[in-house]
């Protein structure tokens, strides 16, 4: 009886030790993984608020009012997903005035102010 307890003990003991190394090694290279995606998801919602403001500009440039809005919209919500720098909360505030300006019916003033931001967004 007294042999099976100690081998209870020790593989017990074996058990907590393997476990805490798991939870260790996860929080010390997991975090490291995290962030790269992160990173990695953030570069791509940039590149994508790039992709849809130039469509914002075509769009505008062929007086296609409604279709540039939707591309402006759309490339502002990507942007929003694109993290925090200061060039990303520039092209932000652009893309915020594009489509006040678009909905209000001043499609120069809106084409300017995207055309602004994919300056701001395409800068690193």
């Amino acid at each position: 009886m007294r042999q099976h307890a100690t081998r209870l003990s020790v593989l017990l003991a074996a058990l907590f030790l393997l476990t805490t190394t798991i939870l260790l090694w996860q929080s010390a290279f997991g975090s490291g993984i995290a962030r790269r995606d992160a990173v990695h998801s953030a570069e791509q919602h940039r590149q994508e608020a790039v992709k849809l403001a130039k469509e914002a500009v075509d769009h505008s440039r062929q007086g296609r009012g409604d279709a540039f809005l939707t591309s402006a919209e759309a490339a502002l919500q990507s942007a929003m997903k694109a993290g925090k720098s200061e060039k990303v909360d520039a092209a932000i505030a652009e893309l915020t005035r594009a489509v006040e300006q678009g909905n209000a019916g001043h499609e120069d003033l809106a084409r300017t102010n995207v055309e602004q931001a994919v300056r701001h967004l395409s800068e690193k």
